[in-house]
């Protein structure tokens, strides 16, 4: 029986190692599938040594208090990798620690996939000699990647990116309003202020202070919140309900359908990742914003090679959407750039504009078969 190792340490790489299992499930049988995984990777199929998805924190400093358990995490996998010898280890996202895992499988003589590979075009280039060194195919996620790969004489393959997969890029503004039960034509403003309790904790306030002086100048104004699976309801409701006692306006939250608050809004609050991404793909103009802490925002402008951090300007290589970082996220710029959006029609437009252009970058849905396709034949060739 072949078996694959595969290793996600947070929650989105979860769900796009849910994606690559199934469909590595779908086109071998009889697979075995083992590693570092979340729900999604146990329901696609795989044996979850350790579960860290849910612990997923924002920056270096941030991470301190979850080094004793990565390093739990760590030895168990490279224990596991020595006894089994996997016929292959898929690394996804999660550069500091699959990096290192990444070295023991070379050492063991087991290939490595990268899947979602480091951003190294955004800092720490110099990691790339190390992928060079350990990495037998890389799996880029956006197109650009696969020159810079080439270059550097790493096996590169661009697959596209994995929330292809997993978006519902058919669902209509109309359709989305309709679930969230949206009053036609009424003005709405959706906020996400991301998955980890630091980011929401950090974000979340200024947010609901935008949303404060957004009512105040439009009373019709509709506010609503994607609460993504990693949080707690319960704190999300005690900090909304303390808001609104403090003059804020009622703020619904959504469990499961971010999606659908992404489609449906106006214009999005957002905490820079993934989600804005998704936001573009859906055609929905946003605001970005970002905050960590003192020591993190250090080391990552020490790092930094670009001038961007989210992900729709990465991509197009050019200031499509706002980005508000550190001291400037605060509940007046983001009402100030939030408004603009909702009362210029040419503001909101050329963001659009921009996303559909973004699209036609990033691929083809089918992108956990393409990667498992690929994974599939370094295993065999193993």
């Amino acid at each position: 029986m072949t078996t694959i190792m595969l290793s996600a340490g947070e929650a989105s790489g979860d769900v796009h190692g849910g994606t690559l299992c199934r469909a590595l499930v779908e086109m071998a049988p009889g697979i075995r599938l083992v590693g570092m995984g979340g729900p999604r990777m146990t329901a696609a199929g795989m044996e979850v040594v350790v579960d860290p998805t849910r612990q997923a924190v924002v920056g270096a400093s941030e991470a301190v208090g979850r080094l004793p358990a990565l390093y739990r995490a760590y030895r168990d996998l490279v224990a596991r990798l020595r006894a089994e010898r996997p016929r292959a280890l898929v690394l996804i996202d999660f550069p500091e620690f699959n990096m290192r895992l990444g070295r023991q499988a070379h050492r063991a003589g087991v290939p490595v996939v990268y899947f979602i590979p480091p951003q190294i075009w955004a800092w720490r280039r110099g990691r790339i000699r190390q992928i060079a060194r350990r990495v037998s195919r890389v799996l880029a996620v956006f197109p650009f990647e696969r020159a810079l790969y080439e270059e550097a004489g790493v096996p590169v393959e661009f697959v596209g990116h994995p929330v292809l997969d997993t978006l519902p890029l058919g669902l209509e503004r109309e359709e989305a309003r309709r679930l969230l039960q949206v009053a036609p034509g009424q003005p709405t403003v959706g906020l996400l202020p991301g998955s980890r309790r630091e980011e929401v904790e950090r974000l979340l306030p200024a947010m609901l202070d935008a949303a404060r002086r957004l009512a105040a100048s439009d009373g019709r104004r509709r506010f609503v919140l994607g609460l993504a699976p990693t949080l707690e309801r319960r704190q999300i409701d005690t900090v909304l309900e303390r808001a609104v006692a403090a003059g804020a306006p009622p703020v619904q939250a959504f469990e499961g359908k971010t999606h659908e608050v992404m489609a449906a809004a106006d214009v999005l609050l957002v905490a820079s990742g993934t989600a804005t991404l998704e936001a573009a793909l859906l055609g929905a103009p946003m605001v970005v914003c970002y905050r960590v802490s003192r020591l993190t925002e250090l080391i990552a402008r020490l790092r930094a090679h670009v001038s961007w951090i989210s992900l729709p300007n990465l991509v197009a290589g050019r200031a499509v959407v706002p980005e508000l970082l550190q001291g400037d996220v605060s509940g007046t710029r983001l009402a100030v750039e939030a408004l603009r959006l909702l009362e210029d029609a040419a503001a909101a437009t050329a963001q659009r504009a921009a996303f559909k252009d973004l699209r036609a970058r990033l691929g083809e849905p089918g992108v956990g078969y393409r990667a498992a396709r690929a994974v599939l034949g370094v295993a065999r060739a193993a």
